[in-house]
């Protein structure tokens, strides 16, 4: 009977060590650990915990949330382990089992992780509406280079290679190729 641990953030930015440090402090042997969106049910590590689970080992997450965003996918899920004879243990909350009263209080919670999603995907659909009517908005990243530096590179470029700009200027050589690409593309536009 092993005890694993399950650690998930959504973004490369976000840190997982105060999960980890709570799982380790619960018993957790072996610790999975990503960072991956909630919101998909196809995760490296998630996958790979459930492949190594068996009859008798306990599941530890620190919130209901790391599991799932959705109350559906998080629920069948939960259901599924705890069928298959595998305690699901959410730190915040304790063991789960498949009483009522549990199962109520995980679809309640899986309910409000969907929820709290939502509202994120909300808010960030309203604040760039918001943006977009800015006079000089611009979709996506700042670009890196100017097109001062952009010029440069591309009239470097007429007389020699792709590599030797790179190391002239600092721009990638994909950034270089991706330049001129469309500024070949704006010529057959424009001719």
């Amino acid at each position: 009977m092993t005890k694993y641990g399950y650690a998930r953030v959504s973004t490369a930015g976000q840190e997982l060590d105060a999960q980890i440090q709570a799982l380790k402090e619960a018993g957790c042997d072996t610790i999975y650990e990503e960072h991956f969106t909630g919101t998909k049910t196809d995760r490296p590590a998630l996958n790979e915990v459930l492949r190594v689970l068996q009859t008798g080992d306990t599941l530890m997450v620190t919130k209901l949330d790391r599991l799932a965003r959705s109350a559906t996918q998080g629920s069948e899920l939960v259901k599924r382990l705890i069928d298959d004879g595998i305690t699901v243990h959410i730190l915040n909350m304790g063991a789960m089992d498949n009483k009522p009263t549990s199962k109520l209080v995980r679809n309640i919670f899986f309910a409000f992780a969907e929820f709290e999603r939502d509202m994120i995907v909300e808010r960030t659909q309203e604040g760039k509406a918001i943006a977009r009517q800015r006079e000089g908005y611009r979709e996506g990243r700042k670009p890196t280079y100017t097109k001062a530096q952009l010029d440069h590179a591309m009239k470097l470029k007429e007389t020699n290679s792709f590599t030797q700009v790179a190391n002239l200027t600092g721009i990638s050589i994909a950034t270089l190729k991706r330049e001129s690409a469309k500024r070949k593309a704006n010529e057959v536009i424009n001719d």
